[in-house]
């Protein structure tokens, strides 16, 4: 069993590693769209209260996938590798079509790992964002 630590991917928000090595797998911590060493967020403008003033979730859905790929390269674990996702939502109603679309691109189809997965709408995450991604890839 070991940890992995990206230094190209954002910092966890607690005490735990990007990922974690365990026999043949590699269990990724919740990923989101957040960018290393900055408080901003793509796709999240904040007012000055801090609370969400307007947001694209085509950009964080986006950022959100390349951070998850920054993970598994310097896992040295190949994208196509993935067999399990679970995706957290925190407003299925509006943003569920734009996700699954994106998720297509990247997941779904010839040469993509079209992994299992479970999307869950939750009332909120850690930060300011609207979607971030469990993954557990076969090494």
């Amino acid at each position: 069993m070991s940890d992995v630590h990206s230094s190209r991917a954002p910092e966890p928000v607690g005490p735990f590693p990007h990922a974690k090595r365990v026999g043949g797998l590699l269990f990724l911590s919740g990923i989101g769209p957040r960018v290393r060493g900055r408080k901003e967020i793509p796709g999240v403008t904040l007012a000055a209260d801090g609370s969400i003033e307007c947001y694209d979730f085509e950009v964080q859905c986006r950022a959100c996938i390349e951070n998850v790929r920054t993970v598994m390269e310097d896992a040295g674990v190949p994208f196509g590798s993935i067999v399990d996702v679970t995706a957290f939502l925190t407003d299925m109603k509006r943003d569920f079509a734009t996700f699954n679309r994106i998720y297509g691109e990247h997941f779904a189809g010839e040469g993509k790992p079209n992994p299992t997965r479970t999307t869950i709408e939750v009332g909120s995450l850690p930060t300011p964002i609207a979607v971030e991604l469990k993954v557990i890839a076969a090494v």
